[in-house]
């Protein structure tokens, strides 16, 4: 059983059991439960197999029969007869920012506010002004995330639904008659966010390809079948497309299919002028087909360069492939080492010599440690004695490594006059400093710019962490002026970080081109808590991608050498 599910059954149960005020420390056994199994390496069949799930510190008698129950049965009685004590609407509202469990509970024993449409009248009538915990502000806050999450709602995080997409693309690669297949749509352009699944294929058996598609595991719901398209709802909740053509088609679907619907109508223009006609069955002039085996070749025929997937925004990419002029652009193989890791110092869950083992094996030369500053309490934030141990800790593993190097860092809580949350006495002593706002967003623009800007003027800073705060799908970047920023970065000669942690995927990519264009350099880090949380570069490099970055545009494509001249500013 995916892991995944045990977590958000145990987040649920957490959930459930704080909305009916049951004991807090039954509430975090499961929270804690689900976060702990999140992080757990292996398998959990054979944590199960082989008795060793109640010996995880954290789980215990108790838990390890739920997730045995869970696992061989495929449900858990327990959870779903909890399930019926609330109103199913509670856990929508759940969803929207700075509405936690027990504000949740006040509404519903107050008001009897069971669903985000009766939470919306109720504050735009004014009903929960007055009720502990609810001011004015907030009823306005609480408003303004309703809109937010109403836009939002039925989209998934490229990072949760890419490998299901994946995994299905190489089931039906591995059915006979099936001739080349590959995902599409905004999937195949790496965006962050994705309303749906799409992928093209090509077989000489479209019918039986279909029927063994709707038979995968992954799907729930079937909600139109032919011969050429199949639609379904998968397990996981989102839709997905299965179109299947001809290979003679496959080029010129795969292409359409992949989009964007902007890129696609300036190249049709572009055809259109040059007198062929473009859509998803190939390219004609005057009925007669331009044939074209691959995809390149529908961009040689319109006199361009070929177009990665990620480019194709109508952002320029059209003109610059006429010109010869498309960038190189990054990929996962330039990358020689990662920042931006969370330690058990702090909030990460493993230890140094666990990542240092973890990136040697992925091929890395080079991991930047960077745990929180003493500003974090709540994630651990370390004190000078705490930061004296972990460098005596880094110091003494790098005398014992070959060809690979650990950079001595620190995540920097920027405070709200612009300051950094350690003395510059403190901040000499590491490789690289990435400061970050973690704390009063809501400043005002052109204070929190003015924040921002003063953090990067300090000599001692590096990078600038996760720069517009955004959350996908959960909240919105902070009010701030990014072309501003972008500006003093270049001017102070700092990095920005390309946090690539699924939820964050910040800088953006559409900020990405002209943090080039002004000659920034870009990391691209994972923000790691986890050993599986390096992972997490991979899908940076596909937003790197998207903002049209090449090697020479990534710090982390340097190699060790030129890493360390670049942070003494000798580059």
């Amino acid at each position: 059983m995916d892991k995944k599910i045990i977590t958000e059954t145990f987040e649920e149960i957490g959930l459930i059991l704080e909305l009916l005020g049951e004991n807090p420390f039954k509430v975090r056994a499961y929270i804690n439960g689900a976060r702990i199994i999140e992080l757990l390496d292996g398998d959990i069949d054979d944590y199960i197999k082989d008795n060793k799930l109640k010996d995880i510190k954290g789980i215990g008698k108790a838990l390890s029969e739920k997730i045995e129950e869970l696992v061989s049965t495929g449900k858990l009685q327990y959870y779903e007869n909890l399930k019926n004590t609330v109103p199913e609407g509670l856990f929508e509202i759940l969803k929207i920012p700075g509405i936690g469990p027990k504000k949740v509970k006040i509404l519903y024993d107050k008001l009897n506010i069971k669903s985000i449409e009766e939470l919306e009248e109720a504050c735009l009538n004014n009903k929960i002004l007055g009720m502990e915990g609810f001011g004015e502000k907030t009823q306005e806050n609480i408003l303004k995330e309703i809109r937010s999450f109403k836009k939002s709602s039925g989209l998934y995080l490229f990072g949760n639904v890419f490998k299901e997409a994946s995994n299905i693309k190489n089931s039906l690669l591995s059915f006979p008659g099936t001739i080349r297949c590959e995902i599409a749509g905004s999937l195949r352009r790496k965006k962050e966010v994705v309303k749906d699944i799409d992928i093209v294929a090509s077989s000489l058996n479209p019918i039986d390809l279909m029927d063994y598609f709707v038979s995968l595991p992954y799907v729930d719901e079937i909600i139109t079948k032919g011969e050429t398209k199949t639609s379904v709802k998968l397990k996981s909740g989102i839709n997905m497309d299965l179109r299947v053509v001809s290979d003679s088609e496959y080029p010129y679907a795969l292409h359409h299919f992949t989009g964007s619907k902007e890129h696609n109508t300036a190249l049709r223009h572009r055809a259109k002028a040059m007198g062929i006609k473009v859509n998803e069955y190939g390219l004609f002039i005057d009925e007669k087909l331009l044939v074209c085996k691959e995809e390149q070749d529908i961009f040689n025929k319109l006199g361009l360069q070929y177009i990665a997937p990620e480019m194709r925004e109508n952002n320029g990419e059209i003109e610059a492939a006429e010109r010869k002029r498309l960038p190189n652009l990054i990929e996962i193989s330039d990358v020689k080492g990662l920042f931006h890791i969370h330690t058990i110092y702090s909030d990460g869950n493993n230890s140094i010599i666990d990542y240092v083992n973890a990136a040697r094996k992925m091929g890395l030369n080079y991991i930047g440690i960077s745990d929180h500053s003493q500003a974090a309490h709540y994630a651990g934030g370390l004190n000078e004695n705490a930061l004296r141990k972990q460098f005596d800790e880094i110091d003494n593993l790098n005398k014992t490594l070959i060809n690979f190097k650990i950079f001595k860092g620190i995540e920097c809580d920027i405070m709200p006059d612009g300051s950094l949350d350690y003395s510059e006495e403190i901040l000499k002593q590491f490789d690289f400093v990435i400061a970050s706002v973690h704390s009063s967003f809501k400043m005002g623009k052109v204070k929190l710019t003015e924040r921002i800007i003063n953090a990067i003027k300090n000599n001692y800073v590096t990078m600038l962490g996760h720069p517009t705060g955004r959350l996908l799908l959960a909240r919105d970047e902070y009010e701030v002026d990014i072309y501003a920023i972008i500006d003093a970065a270049a001017k102070y000669n700092k990095i920005i970080e390309l946090n690539s942690d699924p939820h964050r995927l910040d800088l953006d990519w559409r900020y990405l081109k002209y943090a080039k264009e002004k000659g920034v350099k870009i990391s691209i880090n994972p923000d790691a808590h986890s050993v599986e949380g390096l992972y997490n570069y991979k899908i940076g490099i596909g937003i790197a991608r998207k903002g049209w970055m090449e090697k020479c545009d990534i710090l982390n494509a340097f190699n060790i050498d030129e890493v360390c001249l670049y942070m003494k500013g000798d580059e």
